[in-house]
């Protein structure tokens, strides 16, 4: 069997997996089957992604140096993206990912990477190797191909996994629009990104407003009993934006889902998964893109390591070190998410919390360093000190929502 490697997807997770393995020498085929639009996403990544990835600066359409979140009664915080220890890297970069996941695709392919444009229709795993077919989207004839081994790095609905008899994973739904707006209405978003919490925006994750280089990007995510809303939750916050995007033009609207949980295993037998299509979102947040790179380069070099007995002890490395190095940070942001955005009382809570300046550079110096930074036992108190003042202020008095005052109806 051929010491190849089949990359089953070619946006950043797999292109990712492919410029690592050849780095290392390794034979590797992506096999794509949309090469034209990108996934659609909100396109946030964090400046060690480009340092680490050796990744140029023209790939930012903006850098965000503020973030503004404003609570289901309108009460607004603003948080400045910076660390413990000022630096030039005290941004949050905004890609177009049709721009960021191209320029990756196309590194991988200089790097000797062979690209092709098909969907995968089969999958047969054994003791010999891996054998693919698919269909070409040049020609659609059907193809096989072999391998060493497989890494499926093809999203939340991932046909790697399901070819590998693996369960459907929990999904949320993102729904976003593209608006261009007139270049005084764009000055208000220079280096702001908002988030927007409320019921009827989304009842148990967030919208956002995140600008790119001449546009909006204006979306909602919501779990899987809110997803037949998304729609509605979508339209509820253009309301609440109202007169920032009056007249602004859409250029597009895009959908996808977005795994709840991570799944109980990412690598088997000849097999890896990688970013979405291991479950590899963090919770609270949603962040993936990141996650996905990350993934792909630890799943590339354990396989590398590995691939003349590519077995499922030996692939299972990476998970091994995937959750020694991160599994604090995942545990502690699905935990975040279940405080924070329980109920509206608590998502008024947990705006008030970012206005806490020890939150602020704990949330950013894990943030941009991915790392779980540490809070000494006298912040630890001041932090918990204002929490259980901002929980006693929502608690006994209810605030009004912007709703009631816009006249939305509450999703629930």
């Amino acid at each position: 069997m051929a010491q190849r490697v089949l990359v089953v997807g070619a946006s950043v997770g797999g292109a990712i997996a492919a410029i690592t393995l050849r780095g290392l020498g390794v034979e590797t085929v992506m096999l794509e089957k949309e090469l034209v639009k990108a996934k659609p996403c909100g396109g946030a990544i964090p400046p060690v992604a480009f340092t680490e990835f050796d990744l140029p600066q023209r790939l930012i359409d903006r850098k965000i140096k503020y973030c503004l979140m404003v609570s289901p009664s309108g009460q607004e915080t603003i948080v400045p993206v910076a660390g413990s220890v000022p630096s030039d890297d005290d941004y949050v970069a905004m890609v177009r990912r049709e721009i960021f996941d191209g320029f990756l695709r196309e590194r991988a392919q200089r790097r000797g990477a062979d690209l092709i444009h098909g969907q995968l229709l089969g999958l047969e795993v054994n003791h010999a190797g891996v054998t693919a077919r698919y269909r070409s989207m040049a020609n659609g004839q059907e193809q096989t191909i072999q391998a060493a081994a497989v890494i499926g790095a093809d999203g939340c609905y991932s046909p790697t996994a399901r070819m590998l008899g693996l369960p459907q994973m929990p999904r949320a739904v993102a729904i976003q629009e593209r608006i261009a707006l007139p270049e005084a209405q764009m000055a208000r978003w220079a280096e702001t990104a908002d988030l927007y919490l409320g019921s009827e925006v989304s009842p148990d994750l967030y919208a956002w407003a995140f600008p790119k280089c001449d546009h909006i990007a204006l979306g909602i995510g919501a779990g899987p009993r809110y997803t037949a809303h998304a729609k509605r939750l979508l339209s509820n916050l253009k309301t609440r934006l109202g007169p920032a995007i009056t007249g602004g033009q859409l250029l597009l609207r895009e959908a996808h889902a977005l795994p709840m949980e991570p799944r109980k295993h990412m690598a088997f037998e000849r097999a890896m998964l990688v970013g979405d299509a291991a479950g590899l979102v963090v919770h609270t947040s949603g962040e993936g893109i990141y996650w996905a790179m990350k993934s792909g380069q630890l799943a590339a070099q354990t396989l590398a390591h590995f691939l003349d007995v590519p077995s499922a002890a030996n692939l299972r490395t990476y998970e091994r070190i995937w959750w020694q190095e991160y599994g604090l940070m995942y545990n502690f942001l699905r935990w975040l998410q279940w405080w924070g955005y329980g109920n509206e009382r608590q998502m008024e809570v947990f705006t008030e919390m970012c206005r806490n300046a020890d939150v602020q550079r704990l949330t950013f110096d894990s943030y941009m360093y991915k790392q779980m930074a540490p809070a000494p036992w006298l912040v630890q108190m001041r932090m918990t000190k204002d929490i259980i003042m901002a929980q006693v202020r929502n608690y006994l008095q209810r605030r009004t929502p912007v709703r009631e005052r816009l006249g939305l109806a509450e999703v629930s």
